[in-house]
This record gives structure tokens, C-alpha cells and sequence, in this order.
């Protein structure tokens, strides 16, 4: 799957932010990769270095890492309604109450990581199943136009966009 065209949505938006982080046009091979990044760096993670915070009010690593699963399953919920031609506009969500509600400070590590890969493997599989026609179907999310096949630049891009955060306020690679 290669990166949606800039038609494909609205240049300076807040989805833009995160295509323009994918450095690559296999974007199917990017997940992957980052699927192993991810997994290697949270089973790797000690349990004061699982729940610490840079700052008050900041999220923990295993928060992130709950936030990136549930971002990962609204996208690509995203991504499968516009695929197939849904021509209703897509509600967005606060990431923040999302987090404050999940508990996810109470799972394991072991149980985030594993549902992690569960939720990646789900995307990879549809990813890899929509035809182009389908990839560039356009539709309505959170208010901006966007194409089926965005959502998995967007992700991909979300995704780096953690990283970056784990590695330089957390100190994690």
C-alpha cells in the first residue's frame, strides 16, 4: 500500500501532521516493521520504567501504549467504513477521556503487548485485502476528507509520532 496522494487529504491538518512522518511509500512494511520496534521495546521495559511520567499529567508508557491500540482500532475502523463507501461523516474521540477510562495501568504488560500485536495483525490483514479502488475511496472523518488508504499512513504515522516521544522524554529505544 503506498501513501495516499495529497488529494487524498487536507494539507495542513491535523492527520497531515502524521502522513508527513511516514518516510517510505510501503506503508504495509512500515507496520511491520514498527510492530517489532514496538514489541521489542515495551517486553524490554522495566515495571518503574512501565508507569513512570516525564511530567505531571503526562501518560505513563503503558498508557501510551494503550492509547496507540485504541488510536490503531478507530483508524482502521476508519479506514474499513470509507473502504467500503460509507458516506456517513465519522465522529472523532478524545484521546484523553479514552485514557482516563481504560484502566490501563491495571493490565500487565504482557496483556497490553499481546493485544497490541493482536490489533496490528487485524490491520495488516486489511491493509493487505482492499483493492486500490478501495484504498482510495474518500470520506468524511472527524470533519476532513480523507482516503481509506490515509488512515494507514496516519497511523503509521501516529505511531512514529509515540516513538519519538518514548525515545526522547522517556529515554527509550
Amino acid at each position: 500500500m503506498k501513501k495516499p496522494f495529497p488529494t487524498e487529504y487536507p494539507a495542513g491538518s491535523f492527520f497531515a501532521k502524521y502522513i508527513d512522518l511516514v518516510d517510505t511509500e510501503n506503508v504495509i512494511d512500515l507496520l511491520r516493521q514498527q510492530q517489532a520496534m514496538v514489541e521489542s521495546l515495551y517486553k524490554n521495559l522495566t515495571v518503574v520504567q512501565q508507569d513512570y511520567r516525564y511530567a505531571e499529567g503526562k501518560w505513563s508508557p503503558k498508557e501510551m501504549l494503550g492509547h496507540m491500540i485504541d488510536t490503531e482500532r478507530i483508524f482502521v475502523y476508519r479506514a474499513l467504513c470509507i473502504a467500503r463507501g460509507e458516506q456517513q461523516s465519522l465522529p472523532g474521540f478524545d484521546e484523553n477521556v479514552y485514557v482516563d477510562n481504560a484502566n490501563f495501568s491495571a493490565q500487565s504488560q504482557q496483556q497490553l503487548v499481546t493485544h497490541y500485536g493482536f490489533v496490528r495483525q487485524s490491520t495488516l490483514a486489511l491493509a493487505e485485502s482492499l483493492a486500490e479502488e478501495a484504498q482510495q475511496r474518500i470520506g468524511t472523518a472527524n470533519g476532513s476528507p480523507l482516503s481509506a488508504r490515509a488512515f494507514f499512513s496516519i497511523l503509521a504515522g501516529h505511531e512514529r509520532h509515540h516513538l519519538n516521544i518514548l525515545a526522547e522524554r522517556y529515554g527509550l529505544k
